[in-house]
């Protein structure tokens, strides 16, 4: 006999609304509504009701304090004869679930009764939780009682006080009554049954069960209440009269469908209605004790159901638009899928994606019955199809674009690892493992087995590893010691990354994407499974690795356009023009290169400003002085490299700073691009250059410098370039200075040197102090550089430079000084131009790279005017470069080397070069 821990009354009413939908025989039949406190209760002695009572004293203390389980029969009278009414399922039926948000309070539950109105379908069958919260109030019951602890009734008077209120609020007349009736004798023997929990300190399973059902009860019939408020025929069941399970040792059960099918009938027989509010999470065993369907089992018992009346649909009601590519809490830009097949549901909600519970998608795939995601709260939203898939999956007409369907991660795992050469060819060395791992109840998440079984390594939760690591040493403790084993290993901190989508296994290049874009992101990958179906390929990364790699691979297979967080260092008269530049370009990179560059950070010397989303250009300097905090490098890495959903980072230099440049390494190490136009770093310490390099080969983290020497043009790509196809270098001889070439090119005719430095300042040519231009340093830095490039190991020492300062103005105090003494020295290089003119030839300043010899020199040389470097104007820059390609005629290159608008050009062409190798079209 089914029972309750309530008196159940008849939940119909003997006066229907026309547009019920009931069986004809139904609707002929005169309903006499029994009354189930007086005609129709029948109280039997607890041990009949509670079979579960195990021990002598249970039973004994439950009968002193006086629990009775009331069980109500409901009879539908037919011109005097009793008739079942046989329940005709199919397409008709409807199931719909409501999660306990969605009847989280009085509103919600208004809101849930008026979509169940307005659902056209003939018959609906409404699954529905506990009202949020209160299954973790149930168990925190039991959990007080079982300690002792008395203020289990201030919590359970705080469960009655939230239904009572809800109650109150939305019921009113015999339906508020007849629900506070059945809701105060519930909590009468609950109260019983927690104080023989608290007595005993000690709460079976059967007991917990019992006590976390009622949520579903009470929501239940104060749905149902609503629902027939409302003018519609409705019936409320208790799903433990109805579903049976079968408990199995994982903590999970197994619907026996065959005879829940018989019950269900029975059940509908004597409670024939086309609206019906059901329980979730609650069911019984076989033997007529209460049971669960565990954690998230309302899910579970919506599908069950749908199965049962072999529904047209699902619908599972919850606070989302429906089912993600990727948690939207790590990737903003996750976007909802349309369409899942029952496999990749199963598969990502295995692998820890908020969908379904895997057990949801059995039930109702052998009869085909589509599950629809949907939004309580959001009516329109289209929501997510689970359905079975086809060979050709085509939506809106046109086949899905991403054969990934979603990503999906499971955190605080542990890696352990198995080795040795002794379990190479050995049967059963597998089944000793896992056996072994079972027989302290871990949970193995992922296996990984190299093909020559020399190491099996699998992912279980790391509160368990400790565990599984003991059990495995002290059962292969012989073969460790003999050395058939070498070790077993734990690698903790550990995070699963999986990729899902049934197209996976008919398309070409899935993984190499996949794992490419974790390459990019600099993700280091410690495991790799994948089954045969190739519906799932899973990785281990750290865990303080997951998010960044969850977006990198979101962002390769969803992301129509490349994203580069950009944090901009130095804002100043280049930065300041490259952020100009970005403003202005950055809606043409968007709609016709598919390049996305969100600047998340800029900072000063002074000041800093940052922003998880992306700074607003177009008034950058309006919002650093008003929202600007202090400057803090770290930080500010941090922030930029870390930020919320865009994978890729670059951090673009804009100082001539050696402190910055200094860090280049350790960014470049933790998966930071970096761009810069800074010659520090390049010229440097050699040993330091050569590590930066070497890191650079080593790694997927890009790192462009081509505005280190000649602003915008293509220099250092030019020589690369030459490089790398195989060409020889014999000698670069340049031009590299913009306001050098400026000077010389002016420096005719009778014009006195000092007089065209004043010139060259006045136009914005030079530094701040002209010294830092005539010193000749700052060639010798991009001579060092290409020198470097070549392949020669020189110091920036070695480097003999002419410098243009004479020599007793080099100690003098300002600029302004300088100018002013500067005068008294321009006989020398006066002298020097007439000599030259006099030969027809004119002075130029420039860089020379001997790669022949392995030396370099920055100097004052003569050339005749027809020569190339005599041919330039303004602050033009060229490069030769001689090489057994281009021996008898130099490869020239030549064009504006100075100016804030062509240096932060060349910045910004590295960026964009960032961007094609990260994915962007080229």
């Amino acid at each position: 006999m089914a029972f309750s821990s309530s008196s159940i009354s008849p939940c119909c009413s003997s006066k229907f609304s026309s547009n019920s939908y009931l069986p004809d025989t139904y609707l002929k039949a005169r309903v006499k509504k029994i009354d189930a406190f007086n005609n129709n209760t029948h109280t039997f002695p607890l041990l009949q009701c509670y079979p579960f009572l195990n021990s002598k004293w249970e039973r004994g203390e439950l009968f002193k304090f006086g629990i009775r389980a009331a069980v109500t029969t409901e009879e539908y009278l037919l011109d005097g004869a009793t008739e079942n009414i046989q329940l005709l399922k199919g397409d008709s039926w409807s199931v719909h679930k409501f999660g306990g948000t969605c009847v989280g309070n009085s509103e919600r539950i208004r809101n849930v009764a008026d979509v169940i109105i307005q659902d056209q379908s003939e018959g609906k069958l409404v699954v529905v939780s506990a009202m949020s919260k209160v299954t973790d109030m149930m168990y925190d019951l039991i959990y007080k009682a079982q300690s002792r602890d008395e203020s289990y009734l201030t919590a359970l008077d705080a469960v009655l006080e939230k239904h009572k209120l809800t109650a109150m609020d939305l019921l009113d007349g015999d339906e508020l009554a007849s629900f506070l009736s059945r809701i105060h004798h519930d909590i009468n023997n609950l109260k019983a049954m927690l104080r023989a929990i608290y007595i005993a300190g000690h709460a079976t399973e059967s007991f917990t069960d019992f006590v976390a059902g009622h949520g579903e009860l009470w929501s239940a019939q104060l749905l149902a209440s609503v629902v027939r408020m409302s003018g519609v025929e409705c019936k409320w069941m208790d799903t433990r009269e109805v579903l049976v399970v079968n408990p199995m040792s994982s903590n999970q059960v197994d619907p026996d469908y065959l005879k829940s099918g018989e019950l269900l009938e029975k059940w509908y027989s004597k409670n024939p209605s086309m609206t019906i509010i059901a329980t979730g999470f609650i069911a019984s065993t076989p033997q007529d004790i209460p049971t669960t369907l565990k954690r998230d089992g309302s899910d579970f018992s919506a599908a069950i159901m749908g199965a049962l009346f072999k529904a047209r649909q699902v619908t599972i009601w919850t606070d989302v638009d429906g089912v993600y590519s990727a948690d939207p809490r790590k990737v903003s830009e996750a976007v909802i899928l349309e369409r899942l097949s029952y496999q990749e549901a199963w598969e990502m909600s295995y692998f820890g994606a908020n969908v379904l519970h895997p057990r949801t998608i059995v039930p109702v795939m052998q009869y085909d019955i589509p599950i629809i995601i949907k939004n309580i709260f959001n009516l329109a939203a289209p929501g997510t199809r689970i359905c079975r898939s086809t060979d050709n999956e085509f939506e809106d007409g046109q086949i899905s674009e991403s054969p990934v369907k979603g990503f999906a991660t499971i955190d605080k795992l542990a890696l352990v690892n198995v080795e040795g050469t002794g379990m190479t060819g050995v049967p059963g060395t597998a089944s000793d493992i896992f056996g072994t791992v079972k027989s302290v109840g871990a949970n193995v998440i992922m296996i990984s087995q190299a093909s020559s079984e020399h190491s099996i390594c699998f992912a279980v939760p790391e509160k368990e590893v400790k565990a599984v690591a003991d059990a495995l040493e002290s059962r292969f403790g012989q073969a460790l010691s003999s050395g058939r084993l070498s070790q077993i290993s734990v690698i903790p901190g550990c995070s699963i990354l999986a990729a899902v989508g049934q197209r996976m296994a008919s398309s070409s290049g899935v993984s190499a994407t996949f794992f490419s874009a974790l390459a990019k992101a600099n993700i280091n990958i410690r495991a790799i499974a994948q089954g045969c179906s190739e519906y799932n390929v899973t990785v281990v990364v750290k865990q303080e690795d997951c998010v960044r790699a969850l977006r990198a691979v979101h962002s390769r297979f969803y992301l129509t356009r490349t994203a580069i967080a950009v944090g901009i260092v130095g804002p100043g008269l280049i930065g300041g023009t490259l952020l100009d530049q970005l403003k202005d370009q950055s809606a043409i990179l968007k709609e016709k290169f598919n390049i996305d560059l969100r600047v998340m950070g800029i900072i000063g010397q002074d000041s800093m400003l940052l922003s998880d989303s992306g700074i607003d250009l177009s008034k950058w300097k309006e919002l650093r002085s008003q929202k600007g905090e202090t400057a803090d490098l770290n930080k500010f890495v941090q922030r930029v490299s870390e930020n919320y959903f865009i994978p890729n980072s670059v951090l673009v230099d804009c100082t001539a700073d050696s402190h910055i440049a200094s860090h280049y390494y350790d960014w470049l190490h933790r998966g930071i691009h970096v761009v810069t136009p800074n010659k520090k770093a390049n010229s440097g310490p050699l040993d330091r250059y050569l590590k930066l390099r070497d890191l650079q080969r080593q790694s997927y983290t890009h790192y462009f410098y081509e505005a280190t020497v000649g602003a915008g043009l293509p220099i250092i790509s030019t020589l690369r370039g030459l490089l790398e196809t195989g060409d020889k270098i014999l000698r670069i001889e340049g031009i590299f200075s913009g306001t050098l070439s400026y000077i010389f090119n002016n420096f005719m005719g009778t014009k006195a040197f000092s007089q065209v430095v004043k010139e060259a300042k006045v136009a914005g040519y030079t530094e701040p102090d002209p010294r830092d231009d005539l010193s000749g340093t700052d060639v010798a830095r991009k001579v060092i550089i290409l020198a470097r490039e070549s392949g020669l190991n020189l110091e920036l020492s070695d480097i003999p430079v002419q410098s243009l300062v004479p020599e007793p103005l080099r100690a003098t105090a300002s600029a302004e000084d300088f100018l002013l003494d500067l005068p008294k020295f321009d006989h020398e290089l006066s002298k020097q131009r007439q000599e030259a003119e006099d030969e027809e030839e004119v002075l130029r300043y420039v860089g020379v790279v001997d790669v022949v010899n392995g030396k370099g020199a920055v100097e004052l040389r003569r050339y005749n005017k027809d020569h190339p470097f005599a041919q330039l104007s303004g602050s033009d820059n060229i490069i030769a470069f001689t090489t057994e390609r281009y021996c008898k005629q130099p490869l020239i290159v030549r064009g504006p080397g100075a100016g804030a608008e062509v240096t932060a050009g060349g910045i910004f062409s590295d960026i964009l070069r960032l961007a094609s190798y990260l994915g962007a079209p080229s």
